[in-house]
């Protein structure tokens, strides 16, 4: 596998997108993206697991559990088409239908999706304008004007792929995100669209897919709130000259390693973008008892304020952190404990280890902090992604509607 750090979405064969302005942002900045297959595709996906969920989830649910393939996403930022009620699902039913009139494409192979304010319905001329508009621009160039075009308050768009050379043939992995703010996702990510030329079963697509989530986007962390509007998306087109990848072979394994990756990658810039961030934090939990507690331990520290705003500041207040593990919900025990922070131990077996402060203290400052706790002999483990609270993150949330 090869890392592609500059590849999109439309890097694999047989995708095009482009972006375009139609007026939903005040700022005046791009607001419509698209992302459109030259081949129907075999898809599968991951939404929001909170209960006020947004009619665009609402829709793409339906349109996953129908089972037909997809060829076109229509993303708008600005306007997360969430708590709208009966009028917000006519309007994402309408948005879909409209995109396939414009591309000339079947009932049921488009999907929508929203991000933005919560609680406006969605102003559906700017939007039927805008469709017929920005479908003849796309362009297989179009991945990154895709990637800018999605986002809300990221400071920059997120994307990468990976390249797959087997035996067979060769096959791309591209992908891109959004996300900064009202990010704990337990499913995927607030967006994020992934694509591959490779043909690839459905049971492959769909069992790769779940793990490589679990390890990645559901490892993520900003401010511990979980959107509305979360949607993963993966599609796969066959555009490739590779053939089928099926289940148990070297090449679903290598297809699986490579998604895992692109996904990772994702993840942490997600976190390392969060809204007023300084740094990216990385939590790392070993030897749990059971995936559960590692799961649990990690989340807590992620979430923690207080961890957070002690990274920000460079403190290496290794209490808050040995605090968030206690209350977690995983029976850990703290005598059996060591911690680390930027590889110097400074608790081990519970007990204190002296330490120069100052040295790590720098060590932290404006640069990728690493955390790790080992909670004794189990065999389990996990690893999280957050950034530390900032005053800019205060001052961002408390002027994002007004």
């Amino acid at each position: 596998m090869k890392f592609l750090p500059d590849a999109h979405p439309t890097s694999p064969k047989g995708f095009s997108a482009a972006r375009h302005t139609c007026g939903i942002k005040a700022s005046g900045k791009p607001d419509l993206a698209l992302l459109v297959s030259d081949l129907p595709c075999r898809w599968t996906a991951a939404f929001t697991t909170n209960r006020v969920a947004a009619a665009p989830v609402l829709f793409g649910r339906e349109l996953l559990a129908a089972g037909a393939p997809l060829q076109a996403i229509l993303v708008n930022s600005g306007n997360a088409n969430a708590c709208t009620g009966e009028q917000g699902k006519a309007n994402a039913a309408a948005t879909a239908a409209a995109l396939e009139a414009a591309l000339g494409l079947a009932k049921g192979a488009a999907l929508v999706s929203s991000t933005g304010i919560i609680g406006h319905q969605m102003p559906m001329d700017k939007i039927l304008a805008g469709v017929p508009a920005i479908a003849p621009r796309v362009t297989p160039e179009g991945g990154k004007d895709f990637a800018e075009a999605i986002m809300t308050t990221d400071t920059r768009p997120k994307f990468c792929g990976a390249e797959v050379v087997t035996e067979f043939g060769k096959f791309t992995i591209g992908g891109s995100a959004k996300g900064a703010g009202m990010i704990h996702p337990r499913m995927a990510t607030m967006l994020s669209y992934l694509t591959t030329d490779a043909l690839v079963s459905q049971e492959v697509l769909d069992g790769a897919f779940k793990r490589s989530l679990e390890k990645s986007f559901n490892r993520v962390s900003v401010d511990g709130d979980t959107s509305t509007n979360d949607t993963c998306v993966l599609l796969s087109n066959g555009a490739s000259s590779h053939p089928e990848i099926q289940p148990g072979t070297p090449e679903a394994a290598a297809f699986e390693t490579a998604l895992a990756e692109v996904m990772a990658h994702l993840s942490r810039e997600i976190a390392r973008d969060g809204e007023g961030a300084t740094v990216l934090i990385e939590i790392k939990v070993t030897g749990a008892e059971t995936a559960e507690q590692a799961e649990l331990v990690g989340r807590a520290i992620a979430n923690s304020p207080l961890v957070k705003t002690a990274v920000h500041g460079a403190d290496p207040n290794w209490g808050r952190i040995l605090c968030a593990a206690g209350y977690s919900g995983g029976a850990i025990a703290p005598e059996q404990c060591k911690l680390t922070i930027q590889d110097v131990e400074v608790l081990v077996r519970g007990t204190p280890v002296d330490f120069e402060a100052a040295p790590l203290s720098r060590s932290m400052k404006g640069q990728d902090v690493r955390l790790h706790l080992t909670l004794g002999n189990g065999p389990f483990e996990t690893v999280f992604w957050t950034c530390d609270f900032s005053k800019e993150y205060v001052a961002i949330n408390a002027d994002y509607s007004t």
